[in-house]
């Protein structure tokens, strides 16, 4: 059975540094989960750069657990993904993280994986969501049927020119785009929920 959690972002604002997220990625998978780290979220040329991060979350966790962490890349990704236990989707521009997803036969060649999504990398999961960047609402891969607010009630987006976000206007918004019966899931930073 696959295993999706969406995470809100912003896992440096929370109280554990994202400990908690990341131990129930690596929940009941071994000592030496592989983890496929994938950040087709962002700009090519920082998917090197980024991948250092992962190191953080290993300080978070049982040191008797060796996570094993490889960079996906698209032309390699179903192989990948294939030799993984779990794959950590994370954020970033959203149109760009959808356009690589969809070249894919997704959720088929992950099935019966751990699949986690923080920010935009949750946001593509789901049915719709609102995103922070955007300000708008917009369509997912309708994988989880849910609706998602990730950084909800954050200051994310403090520093926009725009202004501050109106989270709640976000919400209603949301609440009244596509499939209106979708449940809305509004996280805020650090949190995350387990389907």
């Amino acid at each position: 059975m696959t295993k999706y959690i969406l995470q809100s972002g912003g896992l440096k604002n929370s109280k554990d540094k994202g400990g908690d997220f990341f131990n129930e990625v690596i929940k009941d998978l071994g000592k030496n989960p592989k983890i496929l780290y994938c950040l087709f979220a962002q700009p090519r040329e920082n998917w090197d750069k980024f991948f250092v991060y992962k190191e953080g979350l290993v300080d978070l966790i049982d040191s008797e657990i060796k996570p094993h962490f490889e960079l996906a890349m698209p032309d390699r990704f179903e192989e990948q993904v294939k030799n993984s236990d779990a794959i950590m989707i994370q954020g970033g521009d959203d149109h760009l993280l959808k356009y690589w997803l969809k070249q894919f036969d997704i959720p088929k060649i992950w099935q019966g994986k751990v699949i986690a999504g923080s920010s935009a990398g949750a946001d593509a999961l789901c049915g719709s969501f609102w995103t922070a960047d955007w300000r708008a609402c917009m369509d997912g891969l309708g994988i989880i049927p849910v609706k998602f607010i990730p950084h909800y009630r954050s200051s994310y987006g403090s520093e926009d020119p725009r202004g501050p976000i109106d989270w709640e206007k976000a919400y209603k918004d949301l609440g009244n785009y596509g499939d209106t019966s979708l449940p809305i899931h509004a996280l805020e930073e650090g949190k995350f929920v387990v389907f």
